[in-house]
């Protein structure tokens, strides 16, 4: 990987605190969508490990499982990263978005 997640442009970020908030967030990123934008979502969640990985799971699946309901083709790719002292980030985009970039 050429390039860190921060360098992609970001349409919206979401500041996670539960699983409650990963749904919410998974369900207007599907409703926003990924198709025919240059831009993705950035998810902000808690280090508590416990949390964090249920917030990552529920989000990266959750996404998928939304845009095949949808009846989208769900070609998303995301990143996990440490985004500063107190969160973790995941940046999710479109894998046409990421190659327009030039990704």
């Amino acid at each position: 990987m050429d390039f860190h997640p921060n360098d992609l442009p970001i349409s919206k970020t979401y500041d996670l605190k539960d699983e409650k908030d990963a749904s919410d967030a998974v369900d207007d990123m599907v409703k926003l969508g990924f198709r025919d934008k240059n831009e993705g979502f950035k998810v902000l969640f808690p280090k508590e490990s416990k949390t964090a990985k249920r917030i990552g799971y529920t989000v990266t699946t959750g996404v998928t499982h939304g845009l095949k309901q949808k009846k989208e083709i769900p070609d998303i790719r995301y990143w996990t990263y440490h985004h500063d002292d107190d969160h973790y980030a995941i940046v999710l985009i479109s894998s046409d978005a990421l190659t327009e970039l030039g990704f």
